[in-house]
């Protein structure tokens, strides 16, 4: 394991090596997803055995099941019929009108005791009748029958007129549809015959005129019943086939219907198309060249950034492995059992190590992984809901870790998150149409908190792996470190209670300045804690740790003093190092001092031989190599120096502070480190300020 570690950390000084990470993720990443676009294919026909139990691949509608139900629905739909209440006063209308014209042409008494002038009188009786038909449904009337009508007395006709109205409108102005018309036609027509004694002759014509009278007095209205039908079809829930839903049982026979429906799913063709493959590669290739971007430049790939890049492939590929895992077992839910992923365990996991705006990135990408695993249906890309289930719950764990300082904080972050996810879960059941049981409401609130606290504790879980395996310093380590209780920083204190309290200045001044210029202040802190632990071999030689004004350099050769001073750095390191403390600790305690000058021992040592070399001098170095330590080094000779001044005052202290920097900057201490000058400045005004408050004059109390 630590040598493949330490290939690991020989790798990521390689200029290529963020490029291979997210190919590998790339690669990955694909044949994860694929599985959501690739479908089982059958080589099988109709009418053949099944070789196995084969189940849908995904959910879809079918469209033939589906216009089935809606045709058999629109079937059911009773037509919209209208009374038409004028009907009865039309048809009695046209009966008056009837009768009206036989009087009045009888009573123009035209001659009738010849053929000539019985043919008069029934020709203009047919031509009045022709006026009544252009502008009703007139009863044709044969000519025998008007003839008939004709040899009637006035009484007769009059009699019969008002009869047949009567019976008409009472028949009319009860609803009759077409199919009733036969009936009501017999009814009418036996009204007549009990009614009338007439001849047969004229009741004949009596019984002809009251059965064509009768009509339909309800009138389907087509528009209103086709509304209903169209209605009744929109109301039908399309007939769907559920992902994981058995087809046909092993050893069945494949029936047309069957047959069918895979065809449908595109189970059983040979070709396979590469739309789906080419589309899920370009998916991926886009979430990719985002990270790649986000995470390096084109002018430096520091090791930082390859830590940052693997974090993310490898929260990325757990992500992805925990969806695949429910969505496989999805389909033996009836609920969406999607809800109980962990909603904002990657966005935790790459707020904590590397930063909240790569957090926000993953959080994306996770959510737009977690839509396309998670979707059903031949024509949906996303699944929409989860999408923005695991974005929003990303979101709010990235919110509740702003002013995370505890391991145990991220158990209570995760509440945040699980009230987030409730919130959402009850947006999702008000918006979707489906009526859930107690039994179903129960899971998907139960999902939401489970969901949340998942996210916590996976986190809590996880955290030190990857500090462990990426040699990350974590927020969460670094807190951990600032702990009095540590055991190093117990040695200091008890073995060296001057270095502890000079260290304890030294972080006050460098936290603050890093924060100044946007630096990490809290690995300032923590690293000052630790910076001088290589005080604790030699402590009595450290003004800071000498008691009784006793110095034992006054008794030392300069060269001696100088190695013993000096060694405190490699010494601090090697400490470090040996209880596997993290590299950027190890660091500050190694650069520190860079490789300044160690002025006094070697203007005593000048003063002792003029052949002296400056270069002997000098501590080991390296120089600060990052902005935290490079401002850990200033504080660290601004502290002593602030300390041994007599009566500080403002003026002096600034004084002092530009002179120490200034000094510094000239002897190329900030050369290997990337501190500009406004950062300088800025580091300069802080240094002042704290050290103002710190040695601010005292009123002097009367003895």
């Amino acid at each position: 394991m630590n040598s493949i570690l330490l290939k690991i950390k020989e790798w990521s000084n390689y200029k290529h090596l963020p490029l291979v990470i997210i190919f590998v993720t790339a690669v990955i990443m694909f044949f994860l997803l694929i599985g959501n676009v690739k479908e089982n294919k059958y080589d099988i026909t109709e009418f053949q055995l099944s070789p196995e139990t084969i189940r849908a691949v995904k959910t879809m509608e079918d469209p033939v099941k589906t216009e089935e139900e809606r045709e058999k629905a629109a079937l059911e739909v009773l037509p919209k019929f209208e009374f038409q209440e004028e009907t009865a006063d039309n048809q009695a209308a046209i009966i008056r009108s009837i009768f009206d014209s036989v009087m009045e042409i009888k009573k123009q008494n035209i001659p009738v005791d010849d053929v000539n002038g019985a043919k008069n009188q029934l020709d203009k009786l047919k031509k009045e009748l022709d006026k009544i038909a252009e502008n009703a449904n007139y009863v044709q009337l044969s000519d025998d029958a008007l003839s008939i009508l004709l040899n009637q007395a006035q009484t007769t006709l009059k009699q019969s007129s008002e009869t047949l109205v009567t019976y008409v409108k009472d028949s009319l102005n009860q609803p009759i549809r077409m199919e009733n018309i036969p009936d009501e036609k017999r009814e009418i027509e036996d009204r007549v015959k009990q009614t009338f004694k007439f001849p047969k002759e004229y009741m004949d014509v009596l019984i002809t005129i009251a059965r064509f009278s009768i009509v339909e007095t309800e009138i389907e209205n087509k528009e209103q019943t086709k509304l209903r039908i169209e209605q009744a079809k929109a109301s039908v829930e399309p007939t769907r086939i559920l992902q994981g839903q058995i087809l046909v049982q092993k050893g069945e026979i494949i029936d047309r219907e069957v047959y069918r429906q895979l065809k449908l799913l595109g189970m059983v063709t040979s070709k396979s198309s590469f739309k789906p493959l080419v589309g899920v590669g370009l998916f991926v290739l886009l979430t990719m060249w985002v990270l790649y971007v986000q995470t390096t430049n084109g002018k430096a790939r520091t090791v930082e950034n390859t830590k940052s890049l693997l974090v993310i492939a490898f929260t990325l590929f757990i992500s992805v492995l925990m969806m695949k895992v429910l969505q496989y077992i999805a389909y033996n839910f009836d609920v969406v059992i999607a809800f109980i992923f962990p909603t904002a365990i990657a966005s935790m996991l790459v707020y904590l190590l590397v930063n909240e705006r790569m957090a926000f990135i993953t959080t994306i990408i996770i959510s737009a992984y977690a839509g396309f695993i998670f979707q059903e249906g031949y024509t949906n890309v996303f699944q929409m809901e989860i999408t923005l289930y695991i974005l929003f719950g990303g979101i709010a764990g990235i919110i509740a870790l702003e002013k995370t300082q505890h391991n145990s904080q991220i158990l209570r972050s995760s509440l945040i998150v699980s009230s987030m996810n409730i919130v959402f879960i009850l947006f999702y059941l008000l918006m979707t149409k489906t009526t859930y049981g107690v039994s179903d409401l129960l899971f998907y609130f139960g999902a939401a908190v489970l969901s949340g606290v998942l996210s916590g504790a996976l986190t809590i879980g996880i955290l030190p792996f990857f500090e462990s395996v990426f040699g990350i310093l974590s927020t969460m380590k670094l807190i951990e470190l600032s702990n009095p209780n540590h055991p190093l920083l117990k040695k200091i204190l008890t073995e060296t209670p001057g270095t502890y309290h000079h260290s304890v200045m030294v972080a006050n001044l460098a936290e603050t300045a890093c924060e100044a210029i946007g630096a990490n202040g809290l690995l300032a802190r923590v690293s000052c804690y630790y910076h001088d632990i290589g005080k604790t071999k030699r402590p009595g030689f450290f003004i800071e740790n000498q008691l009784n004004g006793y110095n034992p350099h006054d008794n030392l050769p300069p060269e001696a003093s100088r190695d013993i001073i000096s060694a405190h750095a490699t010494d601090g390191a090697n400490i470090l190092r040996k209880h596997k403390m993290p590299k950027e600790i190890v660091d500050v305690a190694e650069q520190h001092h860079g490789t300044s000058l160690l002025k006094f021992f070697y203007h005593k040592a000048k003063e002792q031989n003029e052949k002296v070399r400056e270069e002997d001098f000098r501590y080991d170095g390296p120089k600060p190599q990052s902005k935290e330590a490079a401002i850990i080094s200033v504080a660290d000779s601004v502290e002593a120096a602030v300390r041994s001044m007599k009566e500080p005052n403002a003026e002096k202290i600034q004084a002092l502070v530009k002179s120490i920097i200034k000094d510094k900057l000239q002897d190329g201490q900030f050369d290997e480190c990337d501190l500009s000058l406004r950062e300088i400045k800025i580091m300069e005004e802080s240094f002042c300020t704290t050290l103002n408050g710190i040695f601010h004059s005292r009123i002097e109390y009367p003895k």
